[in-house]
Formats: structure tokens, sequence, C-alpha cells
């Protein structure tokens, strides 16, 4: 699939990916409620999703061309790999999908994607990545967007808000490692650690919280649900992960937001069947705001693409 993107330049092929990332985040947040109800227990259903993309990505990496990348990972490349695992692919889904089950879909998309001003903060410091004015001015019309959009669900910060916030913090600290180890892996193998060491260690959760028998007691239905949100989890993570390794991560998280606008959609149109003037304009800024980045990075990717053409 990702050979497609071979022919465009790096911006591009990070704005292609990232904008589907958004389309699998906005629709996942939303069906993951339904999946994290119908199963009942947030936790064995988080594990067995996980488990399944693990396994997924274990068979895609398995070919001789990742398999001889593995031969040039450092020491402390593992090391990086395997926080990426605990911190972002264990302990974050955890807390998420608990805080889920404890809250609403739209206060939740709203929470998680306050994820661009915790990455920025991190990414800009740790990562030397610099943002632009016209991007600083976006990242506030995104801020704004998220308090229309929501309403007044963000007043409304219960214990299943509080996991989610905790959550989004550990996935801010996940992408900035990640970022880092995308300079020298391949996109794959980062998806792959993230997916298979934090599956390793919620199969521990489950174990140490006697709760790993209740993996064997679901349904048809149940399992219904946990492969169809294994499927869109695969999509999100690898093209988030190449997209990564083309853009800066403040302002591919900053694009991420355009998926709350598509979780109040879809939690209007089929749960509440309501569409308010405010979400309405909320989802006009975002999108104006995403425009913005997209717009600058398009642009600077055009001049300097104008200068190294130029003779010497």
């Amino acid at each position: 699939m990702f050979k497609f993107f071979q022919k465009f330049s790096n911006v591009k092929k990070g704005l292609y990916l990232v904008l589907g990332t958004a389309l699998i985040s906005g629709l996942a947040v939303f069906l993951n409620k339904f999946a994290t109800d119908a199963v009942g227990n947030a936790s064995v259903f988080t594990t067995a999703k996980n488990f399944i993309v693990a396994m997924i990505l274990s068979l895609i990496i398995l070919t001789p061309h990742v398999v001889d990348e593995f031969k040039k990972i450092t020491k402390k490349e593992w090391l990086m790999l395997g926080a990426i695992g605990i911190i972002g692919g264990s302990v974050a889904f955890l807390l998420f999908f608990e805080g889920l089950a404890r809250t609403n879909a739209s206060s939740a998309g709203f929470i998680h994607k306050t994820l661009f001003i915790w990455v920025a903060i991190l990414a800009i410091p740790l990562l030397k990545e610099k943002l632009s004015k016209i991007q600083f001015i976006a990242l506030g019309l995104l801020i704004v967007s998220n308090f229309f959009l929501s309403g007044t669900n963000f007043l409304n910060f219960n214990t299943g808000s509080l996991l989610i916030f905790s959550a989004t913090v550990l996935w801010a600290i996940e992408y900035v490692i990640a970022k880092k180890l995308l300079s020298t892996i391949d996109p794959k193998i980062v998806a792959w650690a993230r997916m298979f060491f934090g599956a390793i260690i919620m199969i521990a959760f489950l174990l140490f919280t006697n709760q790993f028998r209740h993996l064997f007691t679901l349904n048809g239905l149940q399992w219904s649900w946990i492969v169809l949100t294994s499927a869109i989890l695969l999509g999100y993570v690898l093209t988030w992960y190449f997209s990564m390794k083309h853009l800066p991560v403040s302002v591919l998280s900053s694009i991420l937001v355009i998926a709350s606008p598509i979780t109040t959609l879809l939690n209007n149109i089929f749960v509440t069947h309501q569409y308010s003037t405010n979400q309405a304009l909320g989802s006009l800024i975002a999108l104006f705001g995403v425009s913005l980045i997209a717009y600058t990075l398009y642009k600077n990717n055009k001049n300097e693409s104008t200068i190294a053409k130029q003779p010497i």
C-alpha cells in the first residue's frame, strides 16, 4: 500500500498518510465506545484487540528486508522500542479504554484530541521542532474548535476523563520517543514494537489481575467487535508511524485534531440524532486550522524544491 506514496514528496506523503490516520481515528473513537460496552471489560477488550494487531504486524515484519533491519538496531534503540511498547502500547491503552468505559465518546474525543498540545510542549524542546507564526495561530484555532465541539462536556471532568487525559499525555511521550527512533528505524518495526511489547504487558496485567480467563468466555458478537476494531487499529498505527517518518510530530498531531469533528458527527448522526450550531462552527474552525497547517507545509516544501532546482 505504501508503495503508492513513493512518487510524492516527503511532505505530501506525510500529509496524505496523517489525513488517513485522522479519518481512522475519528471512526475508531466512535466505534470503540460501542465495542467496549459490548465486550463489557475494557482491559480484556483492549488486550485481545492489541494482541491481534501485534500478531499481524509480526507476520508483516517477517520479510527478508525487514528482518535484516533488526540486526542494525542498537541496545539503546531496543530499550527505546521497549519503552514505546510499555508507555504507548500498553499502559496508555489500558487507561484510555477504562476511561472510555466511564465516559461518552464526544468527551473522550475532546480530551484525546488535546494530544497536539502535549506533543508540541515536548517536541519543541526535546526534538528541536519549530512552528511558524501561522502554525501557532492554527494551534490556537484547534483549541477553540475543540471547545465548540465538546460543548460543556469538557467541564464534566470525571474519573473516566482523568484516565483518558493520563493516556493522552503518555501517548505524547511515546510519540516523541518514536519520532527520535524513526530517523534510523523502519516504521513497521516501530509499530510492531509498540503493539508486540504492549500486548505482552497487557496479557501479564490480565494474568496478574485474574482477568485472563475472560478471554475464553467471549461470544461471537464480542469477537466480531474485537476483530473489527483490530483492523481499524492496524490501519491507524501503520499510517501514523509512516506519516511520522516524513513530518514533525508536533505538526502531525495537530492535523490529527480533525478526527474530533468526525467522531462528533458520527455520534450525533447515530446516537444523539442532532448537530448543534456550535458543533458545526467547531468543525469549520478545526478544518480551517488544519488547512492553515497543511498550506504552510506545502508552501515551505515548494520553496525548498524551487531552491534545490536552482543552478549553483
